[in-house]
């Protein structure tokens, strides 16, 4: 991440600063990993702690089908329910002790304001449009982009049409770019798949001074409790520091090629404590004259494999959707489908784009996840 500022600051940090009309502004520390995480210092036109009311709290928590799995699954997003609501649409698909990850299918923007007080997300946005709208400013967004929110991000989602598709993650830790990327000062090296002009913050949007009722909808351990605040959140006269919520668009990702077949992890894109994110994207096959452009098979014995398919055309496998969710546990040998590999060669580029997910502890799959499964997959290498 790198240093931004928006807006009014002091010049010292926990030092009086005032509006023009003499009145205190209140600062808080918006940051993780307790004082020694990156962070932010945010600067409110009225104390952040105001709660009026707390009501009673939702459980959410998925419904496990699968608790320990070894089998080759398709999972067919394309199947999965939109609702109404942003919170409610979500449905876990897939999970394990360090995040949690599926689909969401809003039709409607969120009228409330809403915070996960215990993970940072990952929102992929596979279809539509709109304006993430949170305490440190707005982002827009539209096909293509990844919305990282770090913990205890106060935001809403203005959609411009019922059509949407959000493939996202709930981390139980930070969500960084790769430490190889960067050297000791968290600079981008110059081998990066990216650079800092592809990270886009926030733009600065002029605080609410409001006062009055303000459902701000708060996510905990499987929880989702109503708290009403006295002032509007979206009151920030001013911010700077190194935590807070950007976007990065997977077309922006500059796909690292060689001679002969690159292993998956010169595709990624993002990492968390016992998990990975990577981009496959648009590039050109592998160029050693008897080059395999398809993957070879492997075990990946130590970790699953989650494949959310969302662009393009998949030379690895057959008969493959947009939105499909293909997971192939680790410890069980996988690869391409029969006649992909054969057909990939002589090939010169590929137009796919799909998010990879690995995590470095076993999955379990939710009733939502079984609703939608194709069964017929497992057994989909047989020639």
């Amino acid at each position: 991440m790198r240093y931004v500022q928006l807006g009014k600051v002091p010049q010292k940090r926990h030092t009086i600063f005032k509006s023009e009309d003499d009145q205190f502004y209140y600062e808080q520390l918006f940051g993780t990993e307790g004082f020694h995480g990156i962070a932010s210092l945010l600067y409110h036109t009225h104390r952040p702690t105001q709660i009026k009311s707390i009501g009673e709290a939702k459980d959410v928590t998925p419904k496990i089908a699968v608790e320990k799995n070894v089998t080759p699954r398709m999972i067919k997003g394309a199947k999965v329910t939109p609702e109404d609501d942003f919170l409610e649409s979500r449905k876990v698909l897939m999970l394990n002790n360090d995040l949690k990850m599926g689909l969401a299918k809003p039709r409607k923007s969120t009228g409330y304001f809403y915070k996960n007080a215990e993970c940072d997300e990952l929102l992929f946005v596979h279809e539509g449009k709109g304006v993430l709208k949170t305490m440190l400013g707005n982002i827009d967004f539209s096909v293509g982009d990844y919305l990282i929110i770090p913990r205890g991000t106060i935001y809403q989602l203005e959609l411009e049409s019922e059509q949407n598709v959000f493939f996202f993650i709930e981390a139980h830790s930070p969500i960084y770019t790769p430490k190889r990327y960067r050297n000791e000062f968290g600079q981008l090296l110059e081998h990066s798949p990216f650079c800092e002009r592809d990270i886009i913050p926030p733009t600065f949007v002029e605080p609410k001074n409001e006062k009055g009722d303000f459902l701000i909808k708060v996510k905990k351990e499987n929880q989702i409790t109503d708290f009403i605040y006295a002032t509007h959140p979206f009151d920030v006269v001013g911010w700077d520091g190194y935590f807070y919520p950007y976007k990065f668009n997977i077309k922006n990702f500059e796909p690292i090629t060689g001679r002969i077949h690159q292993p998956p992890p010169v595709h990624q894109n993002f990492e968390a404590h016992n998990f990975v994110v990577c981009s496959f994207c648009a590039r050109m096959y592998d160029y050693h004259p008897q080059a395999i452009p398809a993957p070879y098979n492997h075990s990946n014995i130590d970790s699953d494999e989650v494949l959310f398919y969302t662009e393009g055309d998949f030379m690895s496998r057959n008969h493959v959707d947009l939105m499909d969710f293909s997971l192939h546990p680790g410890g069980i040998v996988h690869g391409p489908h029969p006649g992909a590999m054969e057909r990939s060669i002589g090939k010169k580029f590929t137009d796919e784009y799909a998010v990879m997910v690995d995590p470095f502890r076993p999955l379990k799959l939710t009733e939502e996840a079984i609703k939608v499964e194709d069964p017929t997959y497992k057994t989909s290498w047989l020639e």
